[in-house]
């Protein structure tokens, strides 16, 4: 029997057809709006980063930031990479949402894309578009399922509105596949794989996970609820959202102070 050494070099990786893989970031911010009146309570509104592409395919159409793998590094090498060398915003950290793999979704090829969500805080934000994007800018989110069991993706900024039709495939561990029914004028396949970090982000939100990854080391149990409803897409009742959040949440000493309010304790996540 030969060895593994005999094996390998007898093994010819360049007589099997291969893939081209690529990494694509959807990121995700809370922006606070009317912060300067006290007598209305901020409205805050979730964000995604988009990138407008320089060259072909899709051209001057939106997309998620994201590239292709080089050589000597790993998926989430090339997923932080492309974000800041696109958008120059660097992401702490990134959660796989999944493979996508269609063998039609590129039209330059056989190219499978590793989805990944992340969270960027509103303080750290300087997108400006590089490399081979043309622009790059944070569209509102607006993501429902309709009566027929559709759903709506909806991407502004400034006048610039994309919609987009989708269609849920099925669901497994915690995770949803979507159909693209109308691509709303993303490129390539992003409406579905915004549609998938979009419900993975709720499904981690859930159990508070995602919420505590856009508040800074200590929150207001207001500010809590805020992005948990940003997130969720729901309207929850005060007491009921204090008491759900009880076993995830602890008291600190600080309050925070703010014109014409009662100052407001500050709370930090439960170790």
């Amino acid at each position: 029997m030969d060895t593994e050494k005999e094996f390998l070099s007898n093994y010819h990786i360049e007589d099997y057809e291969r893939p081209s893989v690529t990494a694509d970031v959807a990121a995700f911010m809370i922006r606070t709006e009317d912060k300067t009146s006290y007598r209305k309570n901020p409205e805050n509104k979730l964000l995604l980063l988009l990138i407008r592409r320089g060259a072909h395919p899709f051209r001057d159409m939106w997309a998620l930031p994201g590239g292709f793998l080089q050589k000597g590094e790993t998926v989430e090498e090339c997923a932080l990479r492309e974000i800041e060398e696109e958008t120059t915003v660097k992401p702490v950290s990134i959660m796989p949402v999944g493979v996508f793999s269609e063998p039609e979704r590129d039209p330059r090829g056989w190219i499978i894309s590793n989805a990944y969500a992340s969270v960027i805080s509103e303080e750290s934000v300087k997108q400006t578009g590089c490399d081979d994007a043309a622009d790059a800018q944070w569209f509102a989110v607006s993501f429902t399922c309709s009566e027929d069991g559709n759903y709506h993706l909806t991407l502004e900024y400034e006048d610039i509105r994309l919609e987009a039709v989708l269609a849920a495939e099925k669901t497994c561990f915690g995770r949803t596949s979507f159909r693209i029914l109308e691509s709303g004028g993303l490129a390539f396949d992003h409406a579905a794989i915004i549609a998938a970090a979009l419900s993975a982000l709720r499904e981690e939100a859930k159990n508070y996970d995602a919420v505590f990854d856009f508040l800074p080391e200590t929150f207001t149990l207001t500010a809590m609820q805020k992005v948990q409803e940003t997130i969720m897409n729901v309207s929850i009742l005060p007491a009921n959202f204090r008491r759900m959040v009880s076993a995830y949440v602890e008291e600190t000493d600080e309050y925070v102070r703010g014109e014409g309010h009662r100052p407001a304790r500050l709370y930090k996540r439960k170790k």
